[in-house]
């Protein structure tokens, strides 16, 4: 519960930092606007930062409807060819967390799970599941299930428990849309009432790059990869650690030299980690690993191995063995 409180209260807090707040420093810089500046300004300069706004906009307003809706349908199709076209495997729980309130329709759990990947390799990893049945007790402390892996593990879901129904609410479906169309009309709302209220007959020569109508798009589009950037560096893994979790093979790793990189987040260092290690050729490959360290972990830069997973196809494609186990 706490953590999706601090979720929620931070995505307000940058909500808040990326629309109200420009909206209020704007308009309180331009209470006292003087109308006779408009007519110095350029009114191609003017139409081509409106022209960057639509963009950004259209960015962004596509972003959140591909993520609220579209992927819910893209899913589904994933999760069905997985049904006909994946690999079976066998996968023993090791852990169960019950995660539904006593009172819930159904029972929801997270399991952990012990199984061979794609390229044989035992793995680790948590996944969520309700189960419609709890009185057959099929997920308990060392009882075996059956998953579906895909072939490529290119997207997500990387695998889905055989037992698995998919299907869409539709209900819930029209109410996400219909709160992507209201999104969509306060922010052409705000054009049409930008236009009536800071033109003064003179078309939109109020444009600039201070204004709103182009802050808050960038402003949401630098929080959504910033996020991602944050992400990365913290857990040292990129949008190529679900495939190779999947896919690779794990070895140890010789550790040759470590360094600072001179980033800090929180604090925190970033370190650089120079491996040696071979693939299952045999052939010695030399390659490096960013990743920040918490000040209490920093005796991983003494050891003389880490283990580490890499892609067989593509030995250079390499992650730490404890930064996969993170992926859920």
């Amino acid at each position: 519960m706490k953590k999706y409180f601090a979720i929620a209260f931070g995505a307000l807090y940058m909500l808040f930092f990326a629309i109200p707040f420009p909206m209020i420093i704007y308009y309180s810089v331009n209470s006292e606007f003087d109308v006779n500046t408009l007519r110095d300004t350029d009114p191609w300069l003017a139409l081509s930062i409106v022209g960057i706004s639509i963009i950004l906009w259209l960015i962004v307003l596509l972003g959140y409807f591909y993520k609220w809706i579209l992927h819910i349908f893209i899913s589904k199709k994933h999760i069905e060819s997985l049904k006909s076209k994946g690999i079976a495997r066998e996968a023993k729980i090791l852990h169960v967390v019950k995660k539904s309130k006593p009172d819930a329709k159904f029972t929801t759990y997270e399991l952990e799970l012990l199984f061979k990947n794609l390229a044989d390799t035992e793995i680790t990893h948590k996944t969520v599941i309700t189960d419609g049945k709890p009185q057959q007790r099929r997920f308990e402390v060392g009882k075996k299930i059956s998953l579906i892996l895909d072939r490529d593990s290119k997207k997500e879901p990387h695998f889905i428990i055989a037992t698995t129904e998919v299907g869409i609410n539709i209900i819930r479906i029209l109410l996400i849309f219909l709160g992507w169309l209201v999104f969509v009309g306060l922010v052409l709302g705000y054009y049409v009432y930008a236009y009536q209220t800071e033109s003064y007959g003179m078309g939109w020569r109020f444009m600039s790059f201070g204004h709103p109508l182009i802050v808050c798009p960038a402003v949401l589009l630098f929080f959504r990869y910033l996020l991602k950037f944050i992400f990365s560096k913290l857990t040292g893994l990129n949008g190529d650690a679900g495939l190779i979790k999947f896919k690779g093979m794990k070895t140890w790793a010789k550790l040759i030299k470590v360094s600072q990189t001179g980033t800090y987040i929180n604090d925190q260092p970033e370190i650089r980690f120079e491996l040696e290690y071979s693939d299952n050729k045999h052939h010695v490959h030399r390659n490096s690993l960013k990743k920040v360290i918490r000040l209490l972990d920093l005796d991983i830069t003494k050891q003389e191995r880490i283990e580490i997973f890499y892609l067989p196809e593509n030995p250079n494609q390499i992650a730490f063995a404890s930064d996969l186990n993170t992926i859920n």
